[in-house]
């Protein structure tokens, strides 16, 4: 096999996601992320080193979903990749923790004197990744397909489309769709978008 797809989960997702992708790229090697990080600056020292070990040298693929591509954007900007698919991606992580905020009535005062609070759904807010948001944007310049659904309550459909058209990605809108693709039409619309999608 001359090419390698490397898969990085969501959050609460399994590398072993990456067996669907399987038959969606034949004659490449599918390999899936198994990483700890659950923040941007401890995947900036792991996820370079996932793509070593998993590509050594060969021409690569990266699928990422949620949060995942979002630690892809922000960790493996100087890698040689040759198409990235996100799937419901993270884009602008200042806006989401600043919607987070807002929803618990959390001032920007009180994050950074108290630098973490446990929110009453058990999300935790983080003074440290807020700074680490607005200090760190995203920069990615490889080709790259977005799939997005109608009804994401993660990201808006203003900020995905501007994002897409900021790094000049290929988005795919679809109708009646979640953050979270899970469902048989969900899934199917998923397979549909990649096998389209490829070169």
């Amino acid at each position: 096999m001359n090419g390698v797809v490397l898969y990085f989960h969501g959050r609460y997702g399994s590398a072993e996601e990456a067996d669907r992708f399987t038959r969606l790229f034949p004659g490449l090697s599918v390999v899936g992320a198994d990483y700890l990080s659950a923040t941007p600056w401890e995947a900036e020292k792991e996820f370079p080193l996932i793509f070593d070990e998993a590509t050594k040298g060969k021409p690569a693929i990266v699928v990422a979903n949620s949060i995942g591509a979002y630690f892809v954007m922000q960790a493996l900007g100087d890698k040689k990749i040759e198409r990235a698919f996100f799937i419901s991606p993270v884009v602008d992580m200042e806006k989401l923790i600043l919607k987070m905020m807002n929803a618990e009535n959390v001032s920007e005062k009180e994050l950074t004197e108290k630098r973490t609070i446990t929110t009453k759904s058990g999300e935790i807010l983080s003074a440290d990744y807020l700074e680490y948001a607005r200090t760190h944007p995203v920069r990615w310049t490889a080709p790259t397909h977005i799939l997005y659904g109608e009804r994401d309550d993660i990201t808006d459909v203003g900020t995905i489309t501007a994002f897409a058209k900021k790094i000049n990605a290929a988005l795919t809108v679809m109708p009646s769709g979640e953050h979270w693709f899970h469902t048989p039409p969900q899934m199917k619309f998923l397979d549909d978008w990649i096998i389209k999608s490829k070169p």
